[in-house]
């Protein structure tokens, strides 16, 4: 009995909710695709973060020591997963260890280089709706108030109804742009900051390991002498 009153309220509200974007007129079909879209980007962009940009902090612990064996690191890096990015950037440099140190700082940057363009994949389109949901809710606000106007004739007030619906159109059009807006915002600076924090942790683990490669190859040079 109680799932099944809980099960109607829920009902109740949803179909009240939806009754009350109703009134909200044209703009509130745009503004709800533009709140579907921006779901789907903070969904994808959060399976992204989630799942490919864990760097564990022993790993790091690791690179920061100098005091470690490259098939260690290798073998640490390779259990984060193929689609992790920081497997790919090791990686990238112990394919080119061996090589000269600039050799492998360059593969190093042009693997970052690709895991910011990753990173950044569709935040242009939360940047967008940022801008464009107040846009679309001020239109509706503008054809609200228009449709209350309309109803002043010559004899004063015809519909105070009308009135009042053209009003609760021009406040749920604007709400409902805000709401989409602020949301759109706080994902675009949340995933921002964590694109820049994840940079800059690739930026320093790549350090460290060319580095340990500069240190080597000194002392290789140091031996052939």
């Amino acid at each position: 009995m109680a799932m099944d009153d809980t099960l109607a309220t829920t009902l109740r509200i949803t179909a009240d909710f939806f009754a009350t974007l109703q009134l909200g007129g044209a703009m509130v079909y745009p503004l709800i695709g533009l709140g579907f879209l921006a779901a789907i980007v903070i969904l994808e962009k959060g399976f992204v973060l989630w799942r490919r940009t864990r760097l564990p902090a022993s790993l790091a612990a690791l690179a920061e020591s100098y005091d470690f064996s490259w098939e260690d690191l290798a073998r640490r890096s390779a259990a984060l997963g193929g689609r992790n990015y920081f497997e790919g950037f090791v990686g990238a440099v112990l394919d080119n260890r061996t090589r000269p140190a600039w050799w492998v700082e360059s593969r190093a940057a042009d693997e970052a280089s690709l895991v910011e363009k990753a990173l950044g994949r569709w935040l242009w389109v939360l940047e967008t709706i940022v801008t464009a949901a107040p846009l679309l809710g001020l239109l509706g606000t503008i054809t609200g108030m228009i449709r209350a106007f309309k109803l002043f004739g010559k004899q004063g007030l015809v519909d105070p109804g009308g009135v009042t619906g053209g009003v609760a159109e021009a406040l749920i059009a604007t709400g409902l742009g805000l709401f989409i807006a602020l949301i759109a915002l706080f994902a675009f600076n949340y995933f921002s900051q964590r694109q820049a924090q994840v940079l800059d942790e690739m930026e320093r683990l790549g350090t460290r390991l060319i580095d340990r490669i500069r240190l080597d190859q000194r002392e290789d040079a140091r031996e052939a002498a």
